[in-house]
């Protein structure tokens, strides 16, 4: 049966390869395929590693989204977004302190890059930059295009980091209700899209930490698709959330998750990449009871014992959501092992994180006077 379904994922693959390939060729040849522009990605690494990962594409014009946008061009803007034009075998040349690198598109037009600096990064700065540069592609190039990318470091003196989920966590997405989902991820833009009460003012709190300097980095691991990056990056930043890593899914056909749990795998394997990168630092977990965080927040502490400090899952009132994280909430605490702790609101997390030491005790204050102006500017 498994080689049977090992055959059949290698078949579907062969296939899809087979029409993007020939789907990119006929637009070539049409002379649809420019312009171009090369998308990065937010990412992470340490003073002697960087990851880098972006993806060449077809630039299809989409623009910033504006707080006076209509359904309409929320709607053309998420088409453009999902009817990407992939630009495989594309040279892309990454140069980091006079050091050049390069590397080859794949079939869906992404690169990813392991880089080891010539030197170890000088930590002035949480995030540093890496310029980028197309410099052959399978059809004419008739501009320069160029981008930079961005990875994060923590610093040495970081207390912790924070890994978050994204939809019903930080933003209301509906994830429990495909209806309620399209509705909400089709007809928004960055600016329409509405955070949980207080969870701005939460979040930097915790990047804020105890030590005062605003340092604790954040990493947002999430099931959405890379074709909504630009869309969460804004949000993040019209919001004031603490900007890091967006760690999202790719949509496309991988033998390698074929009768497995997507979301599952992706999330479990993007959280165990970034405590295995920083095995110094402890974590913070963040999520809601509408999926599978729980259940996978619970796989990363049994794993990693005594790196995660807390895990807090907003309620989706759900009640039978609500009675397995319990249940998984008391299994952990039998075992002395962390707090899953069921929230309501933000402020219910923020007097925990309070009481545990993990942020300033006048910061409750603030988080529950800004849930109380988030909730006025719903009305």
């Amino acid at each position: 049966m498994k080689n049977l379904k090992n055959k059949a994922a290698k078949g579907i693959l062969k296939a899809e390869d087979k029409i993007d390939y020939l789907t990119f060729e006929l637009k070539n040849r049409l002379g649809m395929n420019r312009p171009l522009q090369i998308v990065t990605y937010r990412s992470y690494g340490t003073p002697t590693r960087l990851y880098v990962k972006g993806r060449v594409l077809v630039d299809k014009g989409i623009r910033r989204s504006e707080e006076n946008d209509t359904l309409w061009e929320n709607l053309l803007n998420m088409y453009r977004r999902f009817e990407s034009d992939e630009v495989p075998n594309a040279r892309v040349q990454l140069t980091l302190q006079g050091q050049q690198h390069e590397i080859t598109t794949d079939v869906e037009g992404y690169f990813v890059l392991n880089i080891e600096p010539k030197e170890p990064l000088q930590l002035e700065d949480i995030w540093h930059p890496i310029d980028i540069k197309l410099i052959d592609a399978p059809m004419k190039l008739v501009e320069e295009v160029c981008e930079t990318a961005f990875v994060l470091v923590p610093p040495p003196d970081a207390e912790y980091g924070i890994i978050s989920d994204i939809d019903d966590t930080i933003v209301r997405t509906g994830a429990t209700s495909l209806l309620e989902t399209g509705r909400n991820v089709l007809l928004n833009n960055a600016h329409s899209r509405i955070p949980f009460h207080g969870v701005s003012q939460f979040y930097r709190s915790l990047q804020l930490g105890r030590n005062g300097k605003r340092n604790n980095p954040f990493f947002y691991v999430s099931s959405s698709p890379w074709n909504n990056y630009d869309l969460l990056f804004h949000f993040l930043e019209l919001n004031e959330i603490p900007q890091g890593p967006l760690l999202l899914r790719d949509f496309g056909i991988d033998e390698n998750k074929l009768g497995h749990s997507d979301h599952m795998s992706h999330k479990y394997k993007e959280i165990e990449n970034i405590l295995i990168t920083y095995p110094k630092l402890d974590f913070i977990l963040i999520g809601d009871s509408g999926q599978q965080d729980p259940v996978i927040y619970r796989e990363v502490v049994k794993n990693h014992p005594g790196r995660i400090m807390a895990i807090y899952i907003r309620d989706v009132n759900i009640a039978d959501r609500a009675k397995a994280v319990t249940t998984i909430a008391d299994e952990l605490k039998r075992q002395g092992e962390v707090e899953m702790v069921l929230v309501k609101d933000t402020a219910a997390a923020a007097e925990h994180a309070a009481d545990s030491g993990f942020i300033f005790t006048e910061e409750v204050q603030e988080v529950s006077r800004e849930a109380e102006l988030d909730e006025k500017g719903d009305k």
